[in-house]
């Protein structure tokens, strides 16, 4: 027990989800859709057991990007890191649509020394003498995450896959969404569509019913998915992926996810 606590909590402060994880990481916004010029709108990360809900620890921001309208990188204002949430605000100094992203890209170590089953987080960088080259049984995984929010100031702007990792290319402006309407997605690795992928939505408030309520959907040849929105609300988007095309060398297998907040208004 106390190992398996150790290690969740080591996990949790890498803010490295792993595939199937324990708990649930997200960013919420907010407000997604404004108007008027130099708006701002504040954020909550968390990583809990119930979506939107702060009951277990804090999202890191250290890795925090946020790229706007016309791609230039902006910084958060006011970060802080309290016991069970993080928080910081954005000024939106140009109409369109800004992507808030928490993205990640470590390894994880295990072998045996001794009898014993050893493990270890971190980054590639730190790779090499934290960790015995010749060790028993010696597996490296890469593991890599993507949470992110998407926040429209005016008229919404076209939005890309990114270039690495998982993520989405919408077809559907994520601002843009209506409960009752019809929305499609991409979902990419490396920039590329991905076919195959089982993708989990499910509506916030959680919390307050008996029924996750979650939405499972596959993507096509094509990489992408539809959904038709049953209510209004927040959603928390969820997809993973493993496979063997890693850029740590000494890593056997990459191990992604990607996790997005989508709000649907009403009709």
């Amino acid at each position: 027990m106390k190992k398996a606590l150790a290690l969740s909590l080591l996990t949790t402060a890498l803010s490295l989800p792993a595939i199937s994880a324990a708990h649930d990481f997200w960013l919420l916004p907010s407000s997604t859709v404004l108007s008027g010029n130099d708006s701002w709108v504040t954020f909550d990360g968390a990583v809990s057991n119930d979506k939107f809900h702060f009951n277990h620890r804090p999202l890191r921001l250290a890795n925090l990007i946020i790229t706007g309208p016309n791609g230039a990188t902006l910084k958060p204002q006011n970060p802080h890191i309290g016991e069970l949430r993080s928080s910081f605000d954005l000024k939106l100094p140009e109409a369109g649509t800004y992507r808030i992203a928490a993205v990640n890209d470590g390894v994880m170590a295990l072998w045996k020394e001794d009898g014993e089953n050893k493990r270890w987080f971190g980054t590639a960088a730190e790779l090499t003498g934290k960790v015995p080259s010749e060790a028993d049984d010696l597996r490296i995984l890469q593991r890599g995450s993507r949470v992110e929010a998407f926040v429209t100031q005016g008229m919404p702007t076209p939005i890309e896959a990114p270039e690495n990792g998982l993520g989405i290319r919408p077809l559907t402006h994520p601002n843009d969404l209506f409960m009752g309407e019809k929305a499609i997605f991409i979902v990419t690795l490396d920039g590329q569509p991905l076919s195959g992928v089982e993708v989990e939505l499910v509506p916030g408030g959680q919390r307050y019913r008996n029924q996750v309520n979650e939405i499972i959907t596959t993507t096509n040849e094509n990489g992408e998915f539809e959904v038709t929105w049953p209510n209004a609300g927040q959603y928390w988007l969820h997809f993973e992926h493993r496979d063997n095309k890693t850029s740590v060398p000494q890593a056997q297998s990459r191990n992604l996810s990607y996790t997005a907040t989508l709000e649907v208004l009403p009709e």
